[in-house]
């Protein structure tokens, strides 16, 4: 027989009882479907984890003020003094594989606009700022290097902030008061929402690190340093070559711990690759056993399906079908039932990937290797589960199959 006439006797084998082909095809429609959504969510939580990573910065590197030990006690982050312009100067110049650095000084400050007020978390940093952060300014234009050297007090606002204060008011050219300084609104930053940790981006003020050393901090030493590689692959490179220039210019002995911390965004964006792929994993895992059940549910039917045919396999043996027909007869059963059963739930795990993300804003991903993979796995068990029955069937004695009743 044709490839085509097997399934059609198949599909003509099954149709006889459809109740019972339905509800047997339901453990395997219910096992695909489920690995679509599974696979669907974790891929879309990862995406959704490296466009907030990505949105941190460009190839960011970051440079910030170490921890120091006072008479046994060691202090917090940035509790060191020794991080200087010059090094941020030195960082630009001397490590090759760093194409842009801006300085950062920050501090918490109360933002007052008339009789509006508002806290948040002011940033001072360089000219460089928003090019690696691939923060854009949405209206106005940011500071230059000019307000750095005169440490103007001028300011970018975050979204957030400009709600908050200005309300459907222009804030281009307005003057604000920080520590009762004026300053002057430059610029407003595109909303970027949320990061990987839940804090808003957009509650930010930006200002010359100059203007914020001299006028709101009272320093001369900076908190951090951003910096932007020249490539993703020359992250590791260039914060080894950073550690090496940083601890030279420091005269840290070598037996002396950093004063400083180096980090990369991207760090934290494979760790959540790597949590996020063990999560997906397992809750596919906990959803092929729909699979497995499936397939059970199918070897079940085929030895019932085998034991109500017997007397069928015997006439089809007696007329000259081999042992090899009759078991590709099953097989192909098997098989089409797992194969049904395996589009079906495709189509319903797509469908609920996207109900999933329409109604509970979730982040999903229809991968199309899933969806083969799925496919893949529905006729295999098909296969598996479907071949000791159908070994079985065409093992049947002619004679004894013929007599059965």
């Amino acid at each position: 027989m044709t490839l085509s006439e097997v399934i059609r006797l198949a599909l003509r084998a099954l149709a006889r009882n459809k109740m019972r082909t339905i509800l047997t095809m339901l453990g395997i429609i219910i096992g695909v479907g489920a690995v679509i959504c599974t696979v669907a969510i974790g891929q879309g939580a990862s995406e959704q984890v490296q466009q907030q990573i990505q949105n941190l910065g460009d190839n960011m590197v970051y440079i910030s003020a170490g921890s120091v030990n006072v008479n046994g006690v060691r202090m917090g982050t940035q509790a060191t003094k020794t991080l200087t312009v010059q090094d941020a100067e030195a960082i630009q110049q001397s490590v090759p594989t760093i194409a842009l650095v801006s300085p950062g000084v920050g501090s918490s400050v109360q933002v007052v606009n008339g009789n509006q007020n508002w806290y948040t978390r002011a940033s001072g940093a360089g000219p460089n700022y928003f090019q690696i952060r691939k923060w854009p300014v949405d209206q106005g234009s940011a500071f230059s290097q000019r307000d750095v050297d005169v440490a103007a007090n001028v300011c970018v606002l975050g979204r957030t902030v400009v709600e908050q204060i200005f309300g459907d008011q222009d804030p281009i050219g307005s003057v604000v008061r920080i520590q009762n300084i004026p300053f002057r609104v430059l610029g407003v930053l595109s909303a970027k929402g949320n990061n990987a940790f839940g804090q808003d981006q957009d509650d930010t003020l930006i200002m010359p690190y100059t203007t914020m050393q001299k006028k709101i901090s009272g320093i001369d030493w900076l908190q951090s340093v951003m910096a932007s590689a020249t490539s993703a692959a020359d992250i590791a490179l260039a914060k080894k070559q950073i550690a090496a220039l940083l601890r030279q210019r420091h005269h840290l002995r070598p037996t002396e711990d950093d004063d400083f911390i180096i980090r990369s965004p991207m760090e934290l964006a494979q760790a959540q690759e790597q949590t996020s792929q063990i999560l997906t994993l397992l809750l596919a895992s906990i959803a092929s056993v729909s699979l497995v059940v499936g397939g059970i549910g199918i070897m079940n039917i085929m030895l019932v399906s085998v034991t109500e045919r017997t007397r069928e396999i015997g006439v089809r043996m007696a007329v000259g079908a081999t042992e090899e027909d009759v078991q590709r007869q099953f097989l192909s059963e098997a098989v089409v039932l797992s194969s049904l059963g395996g589009l079906i739930g495709i189509v319903i795990g797509t469908i609920g990937s996207i109900l999933i993300s329409t109604l509970l804003h979730w982040a999903t991903h229809i991968s199309p290797v899933s969806v083969v993979v799925a496919a893949f796995f529905s006729g295999t068990v098909g296969i598996f589960f479907g071949y000791y029955p159908a070994r079985k069937a065409a093992r049947l004695d002619p004679i004894e199959a013929l007599r059965y009743e």
